[in-house]
């Protein structure tokens, strides 16, 4: 059959360029099955041994030095807390507070919780209803503006003992980005030795 000059015939001359490159075919019964070990020494056959190379150190790598294993931090910290020997840090609770106004600089915020300010008024909400609450918060910032009054306490308890938990601190914190949200610069839960959860420090803006 003649072949037609447009076929696709891409093995036409592999014969001849196989043994042009000393690789010639063979029939498949007289090929010589040669085992791994042949094949191996004869890949080999150029291969010399070069004795410059036999003084070489081989670099080793470096040894690691595991930390010895101690006691986990936490968990030490937590039982010195319970026993009463360290305090824990109130920043880090989940009720902790803090709040202010964008041109003011964080490290206020800071020195107001430590209790870096003195506090030149104060007013406690135990015992009051939601109502009373708010009508003495008005009336107690009213008086704290018109005194030229810096930083004051509001003394809202933590909420323990109620079944809606700390109901007058979240009032606070309403009424204080509500009703009297233009007089206040910052605020934050009061140190330790002065309320701590339950208190609040409140920077106030002079009039």
């Amino acid at each position: 059959m003649k072949t037609s000059k447009f076929a696709n015939t891409p093995f036409e001359g592999l014969k001849k360029t196989l043994e042009s490159k000393h690789f010639p075919l063979k029939d498949a019964k007289d090929t010589d099955i040669r085992s791994d070990e042949e094949v191996f020494r004869e890949a080999m056959a150029d291969v010399r041994h070069i004795p410059e190379f036999g003084g070489l150190s081989r670099r080793r790598s470096p040894k690691v030095v595991r930390p010895p294993c101690r006691k986990d931090d936490a968990i030490d910290t937590l039982q010195r807390i319970v026993n009463g020997q360290a305090k824990i840090r109130i920043s880090d609770t989940a009720e902790y507070m803090a709040w202010a106004k964008p041109h003011i600089r964080k490290d206020i915020l800071e020195k107001l919780h430590r209790g870096d300010y003195a506090v030149q008024d104060s007013i406690d909400l135990h015992g009051m209803t939601l109502v009373e609450a708010e009508e003495a918060l008005l009336h107690f910032f009213r008086s704290s503006v018109q005194r030229g009054l810096f930083c004051v306490k509001v003394i809202h308890g933590r909420g323990l003992r109620s079944p809606q938990g700390p109901v007058l601190k979240e009032a606070l914190k309403a009424f204080l980005h509500r009703s009297f949200s233009k007089w206040v610069l910052a605020y934050a839960t009061a140190s330790h030795g002065d309320g701590g959860l339950g208190a609040t420090y409140i920077l106030l803006k002079s009039r």
